[in-house]
């Protein structure tokens, strides 16, 4: 059963749509029930998958006309499970089912200084509350990464706009982002209890930031984050789920959720955020077969390593290192709650 924070439905129509950048498409929506969307809001859309409707989160970068016209950027992912591949097929006037602003990354009020890191297309968390930041006069520095310019949207619109309060690290230019130095000038500075980090981007990215503020003994509150849970240690692959308790086994394929895989097989889940947020999903682990892909934010490295318990709507199951020469698929024992 769902457990769903976000209750009201609308329709949203396509008023424009461009592309950012290489892979990255710019689709501007105007809701039948327009509300203002404050910086870190995102809106879930509601798509038609393979004759599944599946249930895809978007980073509202821009609210004009309160809220009459949202913008969404949203990058084409090389294992996308359907849902950026249906993004980019929206033209001008098509219409689609979304929510109104859902807030689960605001920006706060009153911090000495504020750090943002945007990884990859995280960036389109992060736009808005820039723009605040520069509005309110606040003491800010924005940190672009990315694989490569021509990828990264909004880069020179913030470069032009935020000037030198934009730090920009290219991997394909060997100029890439050393987390422990940016945390490390954050826990060296005078307003370092003072500061709040908002970031969003990549798993490893975001996981390797909170083991550095925790390492510095920063204030965890200070450490603020958006992830949409689609990276990993691996690349996707099909998988199997046993469920002794049902006496099912459940194949996961690499362009679907494990989450997705048991709703489609009637499977009775608990879930709410599918970003590997929340943890509402979280379910215990009786057995692997391969390596368990967490990909969630929620549960720590300690949990993660003693492979217990997995989020169902980003975990997944793969051969890894350990069982590379295998043609028998990953497996996993899960015991529902």
């Amino acid at each position: 059963m769902a457990v769903n924070t976000q209750t009201w439905w609308q329709k949203g129509r396509v008023a424009e749509c461009d592309e950012l950048a290489e892979g990255v498409r710019r689709i501007v929506l105007c809701p039948d029930r327009p509300v203002h969307a404050a910086p870190g809001t995102h809106v879930d859309l509601r798509l038609d998958l393979d004759g599944h409707a599946r249930k895809r989160s978007y980073s509202v970068v821009r609210s004009e006309d309160g809220g009459r016209r949202l913008t969404l950027g949203v990058q084409l992912a090389p294992t996308s499970r359907g849902g950026s591949r249906h993004m980019h097929g929206l033209e001008v006037g098509d219409v689609v089912e979304m929510t109104g602003p859902v807030q689960s990354f605001p920006l706060g009020v009153g911090a000495d200084r504020y750090v943002l890191v945007a990884g990859g297309i995280g960036i389109t968390a992060l736009v808005a509350m820039a723009e605040t930041l520069r509005r309110r006069g606040a003491d800010y520095t924005l940190v672009l990464a990315g694989r490569s310019r021509r990828v990264m949207a909004y880069l020179d619109h913030l470069v032009d706009t935020h000037g030198d309060r934009v730090r920009v690290f290219v991997d394909d230019e060997d100029v890439r982002l050393d987390v422990e130095s940016l945390v490390g000038e954050v826990a060296g500075s005078p307003a370092a209890t003072r500061t709040e980090m908002y970031m969003c981007g990549p798993i490893r990215l975001m996981d390797a930031i909170r083991r550095a503020w925790a390492a510095h003994d920063l204030p965890e509150p200070n450490l603020r984050f958006e992830t949409f849970g689609s990276s990993g240690a691996w690349a996707a692959e099909d998988f199997v789920v046993h469920l002794p308790q049902l006496d099912r086994s459940v194949h996961v394929s690499r362009d679907s959720s494990m989450l997705d895989a048991l709703e489609d097989a009637g499977v009775e889940v608990m879930w709410d955020c599918r970003k590997g947020e929340c943890g509402i999903c979280q379910v215990k682990v009786l057995d692997v077969s391969g390596r368990i892909d967490h990909r969630d934010v929620f549960l720590s490295q300690q949990q993660k390593e003693a492979y217990a318990s997995l989020c169902l709507c980003v975990a997944r199951a793969a051969r890894g290192d350990s069982e590379s020469g295998s043609a028998d698929p990953a497996a996993v024992t899960l015991h529902l709650p």
